[in-house]
C-alpha cells in the first residue's frame, strides 16, 4: 500500500490514489484533495454532497454511485457535474475519503 501526504498528514492510498482507510479523513484533507481535483472552494452545496456520501460509504462500506448520490443528497444530475465537473462520483469519493465508486472506470 501506498502512502500519501495529504494536509499534513500521512494517509494510505491505493494506486489510483484513493484513500484506502476512511477513518483518516478530515475535513481539511477534503479541501486538499478537492484543489488536487481542480475545486478551488468548497461550498455548502459540496459539503452536503460530501456528507451524504461519508455517510453512505461508512455504512455500507463502499462509495454511493451517480444514482444514488443524486437521489439520496438531492442534487440533481446537472447540478452534481457542475459541481464535481468530469466524473462527480468518482470526485466526490475520492474527496470524501472514500474508495472508488463500484462501476467506474
Amino acid at each position: 500500500m501506498n502512502t500519501k501526504d495529504i494536509a499534513g498528514l500521512t494517509v494510505q492510498i491505493n494506486e489510483e490514489g484513493f484513500m484506502t482507510d476512511p477513518n483518516e479523513w478530515n475535513k481539511d484533507i477534503a479541501v486538499a484533495l478537492a484543489v488536487e481535483e481542480g475545486i478551488s472552494d468548497l461550498t455548502p452545496e459540496h459539503w452536503q454532497v460530501i456528507e451524504y456520501c461519508r455517510k453512505v460509504g461508512l455504512e455500507s462500506g463502499s462509495a454511493p454511485t451517480l444514482r444514488n448520490i443524486t437521489q439520496g443528497a438531492g442534487v440533481p444530475t446537472k447540478a452534481l457535474f457542475g459541481l464535481f465537473p468530469k466524473g462527480p462520483a468518482k470526485k466526490v469519493a475520492r474527496i470524501s475519503g472514500l474508495g472508488k465508486p463500484e462501476g467506474c472506470v
